[in-house]
């Protein structure tokens, strides 16, 4: 079901002390090497919306799990998978939570998910800040270094503003979470918020620093190349970016 987790399709119908569990699930983070999936069912196949949502831990040798390998333009360190079931046997004791609670302990774990990437972030974009910096002050051209050219000091102003703004938001955020200052509805969608914003900032970041370091920012081995792959997963993975507008809209009752 990708961002829409309630739209998922895979049964775990309940079978004596077993659930039989079939469907598919795709770009699943880790799901190749892992020893234990936390797998989002539909126990409930009356129950088309969230309430028949449960969660089950199932073993990564149970029969008839099936399991491919997924080529990545980045985040290469990390495994992603297309995982199909096919009658596998799953004891209910494997059962995390209560029946039919999967969906809210899934929308809990995306507001981790989608604070921690905000986070993160930040930090790619300071590094592509950090890297454009030292090499516009190390790189000379027709006689002066690119730090005395105009163009690229606004281009690494703006690249600093815009963190700074993400930053402060995700700041703000965690000091509510925190202390418990105000209401869920406007946490989520600040979260939201801090998430589109911080992405966004780590894109403008991770493009400029390429254009900045210009060949160098082409080849493998610098950094910024590196965070330059990664964007596009930062910005859709825990939640696209449109996503993310659209649930905070409805948070803020619009």
């Amino acid at each position: 079901g990708g961002s829409d987790v309630a739209a998922l399709a895979t049964t775990a119908v309940r079978d004596g002390d077993h659930f039989i569990v079939n469907g598919e699930k795709t770009f699943i983070t880790s799901g190749y090497r892992a020893d234990f999936l936390t797998v989002a069912v539909r126990t409930d196949p009356a129950n088309r919306g969230p309430g028949g949502v449960s969660l089950l831990l199932v073993e990564g040798d149970t029969p008839g799990l099936q399991r491919t390998l997924l080529a990545k333009t980045g985040w290469w360190s990390s495994d992603t998978a297309h995982l199909r079931f096919d009658q596998c046997r799953v004891p209910v004791r494997n059962l995390i939570g209560d029946e039919g609670a999967g969906f809210k302990a899934i929308m809990r774990n995306f507001n981790n998910e989608r604070l921690m990437m905000s986070a993160m972030a930040c930090a790619y974009a300071q590094v592509c800040i950090e890297e454009a910096v030292d090499w516009a002050r190390q790189r000379r051209t027709f006689g002066a270094a690119l730090s005395e050219r105009q163009v690229i000091r606004h281009k690494i102003v703006d690249m600093v503003a815009r963190v700074e703004a993400a930053r402060s938001l995700v700041y703000d955020l965690t000091w509510r979470l925190v202390n418990g200052h105000g209401r869920e509805a406007d946490l989520v969608a600040r979260t939201c918020m801090a998430k589109v914003l911080a992405t966004q900032a780590m894109q403008l970041c991770a493009d400029q620093a390429v254009q900045i370091l210009g060949g160098a920012g082409f080849m493998r081995g610098t950094r910024s190349e590196r965070l330059y792959r990664e964007v596009k997963v930062m910005m859709i993975g825990g939640g696209s970016e449109e996503i993310m507008k659209d649930l905070a809209a409805r948070q803020l009752g619009l």
